[in-house]
């Protein structure tokens, strides 16, 4: 778990000024903790990512930053507002992108947008004027007639993307928005958040694609088991758990792993596959493939995965 420190001669109310999100939480459902006394921050205009397996609590915890759900004990702020006493003027100050597909189906692309902005009391014009804004943002301006059963999938996730932003939000809250998009989809989704993040705008992003928080997250933790296992900038985790490069030996032999454990080296050993972390050696790799390789050894750059992978394990959560 992540503590996080404010000095005492900083009042609150100056450090909220800066801060978009600040929580000390727990949630229980029963005798679960599904999050479990975890801390963060977001500041005002970053990209800042919650990671973690199946299970780990990411949905639980946006969930209760936009008021959906009730923490059970702790303190969640938004924009310095108590989310139990303010949270009708959160809400319209913030954009929520869920997991779930729910745009009207009985209603056209343009219409969805229409219809949400009236929850803002937005004025008509000022909603036509704002909807056609977005989709031209999000390159469907072609398709404003067209029902949104009528979409691709990608299409589709753009839309739920540009309805949270009709009302101007100051913080997006984005819950897994790529998930089940192919390649092609996923990357113009990414563009329209730099976009997003480049004029100002305050991001909170589950994902379970490491590529993903690697590109759009300034910082982001991990989570396991309803708590925080680390928290900071992708390249910082990555240099401080793994390394700048990793190893990779197929079906390697006995010599090899005595040889590992002789030189006190990190790896992970799964049997079939033995994965190496370099800890700055640019020799190891030599030494290696002219000593111990007879079959498949590779060098690659270390990524947020074998982060992901070394901490939180390779067995499948459920």
């Amino acid at each position: 778990m992540i503590l996080i420190f404010i000095n005492p001669r900083i009042l609150l109310s100056d450090y909220y000024q800066d801060t978009d999100i600040y929580c000390r939480m727990k949630k229980k459902f029963g005798d679960l903790a599904a999050v479990d006394g975890i801390n963060f921050h977001v500041n005002a205009g970053e990209c800042f990512g919650i990671l973690g397996p199946n299970g780990a609590g990411k949905t639980t915890t946006v969930r209760m930053v936009y008021g959906f759900s009730p923490k059970t004990a702790g303190t969640l702020k938004v924009f310095g507002l108590d989310i139990e006493k303010d949270w009708r003027s959160i809400k319209s100050r913030i954009g929520v992108c869920q997991q779930e597909n729910s745009l009207d189906p009985d209603l056209s692309v343009e219409q969805n947008l229409l219809v949400f902005a009236r929850y803002f009391n937005i004025p008509p014009g000022r909603a036509r004027e704002k909807a056609q804004q977005l989709l031209q943002f999000i390159s469907l301006d072609n398709r404003r007639g067209a029902k949104v059963t009528a979409l691709s999938g990608g299409m589709t996730r753009r839309m739920i993307l540009a309805r949270p932003l009709i009302n101007d939000p100051e913080l997006l809250i984005l819950d897994e928005p790529t998930t089940g998009l192919d390649p092609q989809a996923r990357h113009q989704l990414w563009q329209r958040l730099e976009e997003l993040k480049t004029g100002g705008l305050t991001v909170l992003l589950t994902t379970h694609y490491m590529d993903e928080a690697s590109r759009l997250c300034d910082r982001l933790v991990i989570m396991h088991q309803g708590k925080i296992l680390v928290e900071g900038k992708p390249a910082d985790l990555i240099r401080e758990h793994v390394g700048h490069n990793v190893i990779e030996v197929d079906d390697p032999a006995e010599n090899l792993r005595a040889f590992v454990n002789s030189q006190n080296l990190e790896c992970e050993d799964l049997g079939h596959r033995l994965i190496i972390y370099g800890q700055g050696r640019d020799d190891l790799f030599h030494e290696i493939g002219d000593r111990f390789c007879t079959g498949g050894c590779i060098l690659r750059m270390a990524t947020l995965e074998d982060v992901f992978l070394k901490l939180t394990g390779r067995e499948l959560k459920e």
